[in-house]
């Protein structure tokens, strides 16, 4: 089969298409032809070296996609060949064929195309567990969302106004301010503006019930434009490393700092399949809107790689093998 490798750590030059050996699956993994395979930054950064590899190479990135089953273990069940799944936490699913733990499975329904699969599932599950169970988004919360132009972000607003909740965006420029309205944001504000005293303004002088932050560089910011009671998700630093916390200030403003991690959310099955049911519910109930992926070949990785780097994506990138 072929396949999408690097043999030593670097740019995305170092990314070769390659024939390789096919996966042999064990009595509790299912063989699984892809149709579309999500890229992450997680990806970007294994192929730079920074992200614990483990084996020798050719190492193989990827780890989000979806395609059709072509043969089950002897211990898998309820799941057959011709079957329509998709995954989130997988690795080498860079590659005609993966090796997909039962436990890890998540089946499509017919309405749910792979490439919405692939572009959804990370971005998508993130969104879900950040706004149920990071914070809890109801009817009347007041959200501000870092980098709402992103794969989250843009998913972060629909999923808090889907939930009831008013939304103030932040973006670097005009042009992804435009891509947050688009997804439903009420407010937008750019990095460039006095973005903390506008949305206290916005609030009048009050500060939002929660701050999605991502950005990392932004979280004393973040804390500032935070009412008083009111709660900062840390969930990614792509601006640079924090600032240390000091508990008084969370003592004295009663303000609550919390961490999120997909990870030790998704420790099941039935979790992965109870959360991605509710998000391809929303889908197909026109509620959520999935922006239309960049497509590239397989073969191509490299160049999906350079325009994930460039910053200049606003959906999500897949590969097709």
């Amino acid at each position: 089969m072929k396949a999408l490798v690097f043999h030593k750590f670097g740019g995305p030059e170092v990314l070769q298409y390659e024939e390789i050996s096919e996966p042999v699956i064990g009595p509790d993994e299912i063989l699984v032809r892809m149709k579309a395979i999500g890229l992450n930054y997680a990806d970007v950064y294994r192929r730079k070296g920074n992200y614990h590899l483990a084996g020798n190479p050719p190492y193989i990135p990827g780890y989000e996609g979806a395609g059709v089953v072509e043969e089950v273990g002897s211990n898998v069940t309820g799941i057959r060949p011709g079957d329509r799944i998709g995954f989130a936490d997988v690795p080498f699913a860079n590659a005609d064929l993966v090796a997909v733990p039962y436990e890890k499975a998540i089946p499509l329904p017919d309405g749910i195309s792979f490439e919405t699969a692939s572009s959804i599932f990370l971005q998508g599950l993130t969104a879900h567990y950040l706004t149920r169970d990071s914070y809890p988004v109801k009817l009347g919360s007041t959200v501000l969302v870092h980098a709402a132009a992103g794969g989250v972000g843009q998913l972060l607003v629909q999923m808090a106004k889907l939930l009831g909740g008013r939304v103030i965006g932040l973006t670097s420029s005009d042009e992804k301010a435009k891509a947050a309205r688009a997804a439903g944001a009420d407010v937008v504000y750019l990095y460039s503006d006095d973005w903390k005293q506008k949305v206290l303004d916005a609030t009048e002088g009050r500060g939002v019930d929660v701050v999605y932050e991502s950005v990392g560089s932004t979280l004393m910011e973040s804390f500032e434009a935070t009412r008083i009671g009111g709660t900062v998700v840390f969930y990614g630093m792509a601006g640079g490393d924090p600032a240390p916390v000091d508990p008084r200030m969370l003592m004295d403003t009663s303000k609550t700092l919390t961490g999120g991690d997909l990870w030790n959310v998704l420790t099941n099955r039935e979790e992965r399949v109870k959360r991605s049911a509710e998000l391809f519910g929303w889908i197909a109930e026109g509620q959520l809107k999935v922006a239309e992926p960049t497509v590239f070949a397989l073969s191509e990785g490299g160049k999906a790689h350079e325009l994930l780097e460039s910053r200049k994506s606003t959906g999500k990138i897949l590969l097709r093998p």
